[in-house]
C-alpha cells in the first residue's frame, strides 16, 4: 500500500486541540492546524525583527550581526526597541514559534493515533532555550543576562560564562549533559551503521533483517536491545541531554556563584579524611 493511500484515512479533521479551526487540513505532504499558522505568524514577526535590527546597524555580516539583551540596569521591565527591546520581542517569536511547533506535533500525534514522544522530546529543546533566555534570566533578576542573538555574540557569550565560573566544564550536571551528548550521537551511529551494512550487503549477497541486526550486536557487545528498545533508548538519551544541559547553566549563578572547582571542596571535608595521615593532605585542605 502506498503511502498517500494510507494516509488518506487519517487525513480527516477533528481530533485536534482546537476543534472546528478552519485550518484543520493539508497542503501536500503538510498538515497545516492553527498551530502552524501561529508557528508561521511568529517566525515571520522574529524574523521581520532580526533584519530590522541589521539594518539599523552597524554591518550586515552575518557572522557579526548582534542582537544584545537589554542592559542590567532595566531588570525584568520592558526595554526601549533599540536597548534590548529588539531582543524581547524576538524571544518571544521565538518561544511562540517552539510551543506552537510542540502542539502542532500533539495535533498530528492524536490524528495518527500514536503517542506523544516526539512533542515531548521538542519540549526538551524548548525547555533548554527558555532556561536560557527567560527562566535564568528571572532568577538573576535581569534580561541583560539571557544569551545574545547572533553567531560571534553568543560565542563570546559562552566563553565568558565559562571564565566567570572559572572552569564551566567542572559543572557537575555539565558533564552529565555532554555525556549524554556524546552518547546519544554514539548510539544511534551504532544503530545507523548496522542499518546501512545490512540494507547495503556486498554485491551477491541477500538484503539482511532485524534478525541479523541483533545477533550483530550479540555478537560483538554481547546484547541487543532490539529495534524498538534501541530507538526508545536514543530518545531516553537525547532528552536527558536537553535537561541536563539546561540545568546546568539554570544552577550556575542563581544557586552557585563561585568557580566550579571550588564546588568539589565537599570532598576534601569528609569527615574520614581527619583520620587518614596523608602526606600533604593537610597543606590541600
Amino acid at each position: 500500500m502506498s503511502t498517500l493511500s494510507y494516509e488518506r484515512k487519517y487525513r480527516v479533521a477533528g481530533g485536534g486541540l482546537l476543534p472546528g479551526t478552519p485550518f484543520d487540513f493539508w497542503i501536500g505532504p503538510f498538515y497545516v492546524g492553527f498551530f502552524g499558522v501561529t508557528t508561521l505568524i511568529f517566525s515571520i514577526v522574529g524574523i521581520g525583527f532580526i533584519l530590522y535590527a541589521a539594518a539599523i546597524g552597524p554591518t550586515w555580516n552575518p557572522w557579526q550581526i548582534t542582537i544584545s539583551p537589554p542592559p542590567l540596569s532595566v531588570g525584568l521591565g520592558i526595554a526601549p526597541l533599540h536597548e534590548g527591546g529588539i531582543w524581547q520581542i524576538v524571544t518571544v517569536c521565538a518561544l511562540g514559534a517552539f510551543t506552537s511547533w510542540a502542539l502542532r506535533q500533539v495535533e498530528i500525534a492524536r490524528k495518527l493515533g500514536m503517542g506523544y514522544h516526539i512533542p515531548f522530546a521538542f519540549a526538551a529543546a524548548i525547555l533548554a532555550y527558555a532556561t536560557l533566555t527567560v527562566i535564568r534570566p528571572m532568577l538573576l533578576g535581569g534580561w541583560g543576562h539571557g544569551f545574545p542573538y547572533g553567531i560571534f555574540a553568543h560565542l563570546d557569550w559562552v566563553s565568558n560564562v565559562g571564565y566567570q565560573y572559572l572552569h564551566f566544564h567542572y559543572n557537575p550536571a555539565h558533564m552529565i549533559a555532554v555525556t549524554l551528548f556524546f552518547t546519544t550521537t554514539l548510539v544511534l551511529a551504532m544503530h545507523g551503521g548496522v542499518i546501512q551494512a545490512v540494507v547495503n550487503p556486498p554485491l551477491g549477497e541477500h538484503v539482511k533483517y532485524g534478525e541479523h541486526e541483533n545477533q550483530y550486536f550479540r555478537d560483538t557487545i554481547f546484547y541487543s536491545i532490539g529495534p524498538i528498545g534501541l530507538h526508545r533508548l536514543g530518545w531516553f538519551l537525547a532528552i536527558n541531554a536537553g535537561v541536563w544541559s539546561a540545568i546546568c547553566i539554570l544552577i550556575s549563578g542563581p544557586f552557585w556563584v563561585e568557580g566550579w572547582p571550588y564546588w568539589y571542596d565537599w570532598y576534601l571535608q569528609l569527615p574520614f579524611w581527619d583520620e587518614l595521615d596523608l602526606p600533604g593532605l593537610s597543606r590541600v585542605m
